[in-house]
Formats: C-alpha cells, sequence, structure tokens
C-alpha cells in the first residue's frame, strides 16, 4: 500500500531571464519582460510530495516535521528573499526559469529523501503558471 504525503511552502524571491551568451536583443526577444535588467520577483508556492510505503511502526510514510525540515533547510532559508541569479550559487551558469528551479529544488530535496520514496515537487511561479518535475 503507496501512499502520497504533501507538504505545502513558499519563499518570495527575485530573478531575470536572461542568457550571457546572447545579446540584448536575443534576450529580449525570448524572455521580453522578464529580461529587465533590474530583476523581477515572484512569490513562489511549492509543494513537495513523497510517495512510499506506510512504516507499520509509525503510521507515517514519512514524517511530516522531517519532511518540513528538509524543505526550510534546502528551499525556503536557500531561496527566500534572495536574488536567484546573484545569491543563488545553483543559478550562477543556469538561467532560473520555473523549470530550472523546480529541477534545481528536486535536486536538493531528493538528496535528502530515502531513494525508496518517490518524489514530486510542484512549483507554482504564479497562481496560473506552474511546473512539476518528479525526476529523470
Amino acid at each position: 500500500m503507496r501512499v502520497t504525503i504533501s507538504r505545502k511552502a513558499h519563499f518570495n524571491a527575485a530573478h531575470r531571464l536572461h542568457r550571457k551568451d546572447w545579446t540584448f536583443e536575443q534576450n529580449d526577444a525570448v524572455f521580453g519582460k522578464c529580461n529587465n535588467p533590474n530583476f523581477h520577483g515572484h512569490n513562489y508556492e511549492l509543494i513537495v510530495s513523497v510517495t512510499g510505503a506506510i512504516d507499520p511502526e509509525t503510521g507515517y510514510v514519512i514524517d511530516a516535521k522531517i519532511l518540513a525540515d528538509i524543505i526550510k533547510e534546502e528551499v525556503e532559508d536557500a531561496f527566500d528573499h534572495k536574488n536567484l541569479n546573484l545569491d543563488v550559487a545553483e543559478f550562477e551558469n543556469l538561467n532560473p526559469t520555473a523549470e530550472n528551479i523546480v529541477v534545481v529544488i528536486w535536486n536538493k530535496i531528493r538528496k535528502r529523501i530515502a531513494s525508496k520514496f518517490d518524489l514530486e515537487v510542484v512549483l507554482y511561479e504564479t497562481p496560473r503558471n506552474f511546473v512539476t518535475y518528479k525526476g529523470e
């Protein structure tokens, strides 16, 4: 019997969608106002889901407090009120699109969750725009 437990979280961060190897005109044509040299921000919403067997001793798939702590340490502490382009090492050479952000978050959390569990991360950049990553 496999069950999914999910935890919601949020963080606020600024970013700029920009490729260093492109001209301003190329960046502007592809990324538009998201290429603002002064950056722009989002109130990101995050849902992290862990799927696995229920432990017969605890009745948990994973302790919700442990999952909350992992999210806080790996995502909220690392990304909240940061400029993703300037303050977060993972985006030094990686364009911080929602797609790239969700993969970075998944990788950071994956290393803290036992491999016997499936992991899914959903990242809302806006209430209507979101991405999902379940691993490769």
